[in-house]
């Protein structure tokens, strides 16, 4: 069983390399299972719609996760109450339109479980993701209630996605962080069994800031002419993982970095 994971898209560029790359790349990689972070998918570069949630679908997509920009398209807000595929962070305050966690049964009657998680540190206010993960864990388990569990931690330091990590290790399938658009050189599997990385990184344009043009982008740092940001144009990379995963145990076998695109080296 191999899953991919692909980090925050970032506005059109990173949309048209899903749409005109990710099938051929499924194929090729023999992938069975494809979790997107698409908060950043929109042509603004902030949230994502139903006719792009549709796009990704038709090209492979199984689910849709996002973090702190998921309700910046308003028209996301009641698509994702009839929508279990497209998820929101698990850990926002309710009442909260959509849901954090999902269980997808495959055609082979395995179960995967996909729980979207951010996190507490410069990120928008939400309940503690630690109390959030402890009281995830006393009601599902690996093996009992799903075959495997990928977790999307949305967040911006280092050391709490560390933490979750290795909160979730033999606990989880995947636990991979995203939110800061750069991908880290730390796919690896813990010592219990669980595929880790601490960002995913983006798909988009890497000559940029972060996806955004990186003209505007420095202006704005330099206080001199500028306007709100906007996603740069140029061609996009896709940037993630892909797990081999151990159906009977629920844990991986390996992990590795996954980059297909123009800016960043190709690695597998």
């Amino acid at each position: 069983m191999r899953i991919l994971f692909l980090g925050d898209v970032v506005g059109i560029s990173g949309c048209s390399k899903i749409m005109n790359s990710l099938k051929s790349e499924i194929k090729k990689r023999n992938i069975n299972f494809v979790v997107v972070n698409g908060e950043n998918s929109a042509e603004a570069g902030v949230g994502l719609t139903k006719e792009i949630c549709n796009d990704f679908y038709n090209c492979g997509v199984n689910v849709i996760t996002t973090g702190n920009h998921v309700w910046d398209q308003k028209e996301i807000m009641s698509y994702i109450d009839i929508e279990n595929r497209l998820l929101r962070p698990h850990n926002l305050f309710e009442p909260s339109p959509g849901r954090g966690f999902e269980i997808y049964e495959m055609s082979d009657n395995l179960r995967i479980g996909v729980l979207n998680l951010m996190g507490n540190v410069f990120m928008k206010k939400c309940e503690d993701v630690f109390e959030t993960s402890k009281k995830f864990l006393k009601n599902y388990q690996l093996k009992k209630d799903y075959d495997l569990l990928i977790v999307d931690f949305h967040g911006e330091i280092t050391s709490e996605k560390n933490a979750i990590g290795h909160f979730f290790d033999g606990k989880a399938t995947l636990v991979i962080g995203t939110h800061t658009h750069i991908p880290t050189n730390d796919a690896r599997v813990l010592k219990n069994g669980t595929a880790y990385q601490t960002d995913a990184g983006m798909c988009g344009d890497y000559d940029s800031v972060i996806g955004m043009n990186k003209e505007n982008s420095i202006n704005r740092f330099l206080k001199e002419d500028s306007i709100k940001h906007f996603p740069a144009k140029g061609s996009a990379t896709l940037s993630g993982v892909i797990v081999d995963c151990d159906v009977n145990t629920g844990l991986a076998n390996n992990v590795e970095s996954y980059i297909f695109g123009a800016q960043l080296k190709n690695t597998i």
